[in-house]
């Protein structure tokens, strides 16, 4: 499975500790259920939960503290996120399972830093064989992909990129049981993103400066799940994915969002935020 401990924070404030705008990490809570109490006439929660197929919410997203990175000392749990041949979403015959952010807090102007961490366990993965679109904003301006990207003449491909306008400026064989520290640094009135990363226990360094970007959200547009480019066929009378052990796969993701001066507290290389 792809697993992610999930906590998108933005920070403003000292240069020591900054002020979390929008915590997305599920310390309080002690499993998924809660994300059933949220919908657009009960915006409750840090989640807007409502991509994801007909089962049960603990059948596409889990929480528990054996989903977060070890290392990350300031997330008790993580997010377990995976689709199966029932995560067919809204009749256009794709598999999706996401997570959006339930907040007002300005988490797309100037400059923050969106900080997570993600691996899957080599149990039931992605397929490689396809592309996936994880942890991406709905403009796709950045974003994470795996397996074979769209229009590669290869067989299939396991790294997991960064993408920035649909090209890709970093990769590294996605192995398993390997946690990826990640951070955009997005600056939405400049038109620019950078990648910060790390693995394991290490502190995220930056690995590939600024790009410019048309840097645009809503503010209720990033995307924390599972997205396979493929359309695949659907049964009529169950609305199912037809072919399942193509389809099943998941990850673990813990995500924060910070402000500008995460940088200057070197905040945004630690792996806990």
């Amino acid at each position: 499975m792809f697993t992610s401990t999930t906590a998108l924070l933005a920070l403003v404030g000292s240069a020591t500790a900054g002020t979390i705008l929008w915590d997305g990490r599920a310390n309080a809570y002690q499993s998924s259920a809660f994300l059933d109490d949220w919908s657009f006439s009960n915006e409750v929660g840090p989640y807007q939960y409502y991509i994801h197929g007909d089962g049960a919410t603990s059948d596409y997203v889990k929480l528990d503290s054996a989903y977060k990175n070890p290392a990350d000392s300031g997330s008790d749990k993580g997010f377990q996120i995976t689709i199966d041949n029932s995560s067919v979403w809204n009749s256009d015959n794709m598999l999706r399972t996401e997570l959006i952010p339930q907040t007002t807090a300005a988490i797309n102007k100037g400059k923050v830093f969106y900080h997570f961490s993600m691996q899957y366990t080599g149990t039931n993965p992605l397929s490689p064989y396809e592309e996936h679109q994880v942890c991406f904003f709905e403009s796709h301006f950045t974003e994470m992909k795996y397996g074979l990207i769209s229009g590669e003449e290869n067989t299939l491909d396991r790294a997991l990129r960064w993408e920035v306008n649909g090209e890709s400026e970093w990769n590294v064989t996605f192995a398993p049981n390997v946690w990826h520290n990640i951070a955009y640094a997005i600056d939405f009135d400049a038109g620019s993103v950078g990648f910060y990363h790390s693995t394991g226990a290490d502190d995220l360094k930056l690995t590939v400066s600024p790009v410019s970007v048309s840097a645009t959200s809503s503010g209720a547009d990033w995307h924390l799940g599972v997205l396979p480019e493929h359309k695949c066929p659907v049964d009529e009378a169950s609305q199912h994915c037809v072919n399942e052990a193509n389809f099943l796969g998941g990850f673990n993701c813990s995500i924060i969002c910070y402000s500008d001066d995460a940088e200057d507290s070197n905040q945004v290389l630690a792996i806990n935020g």
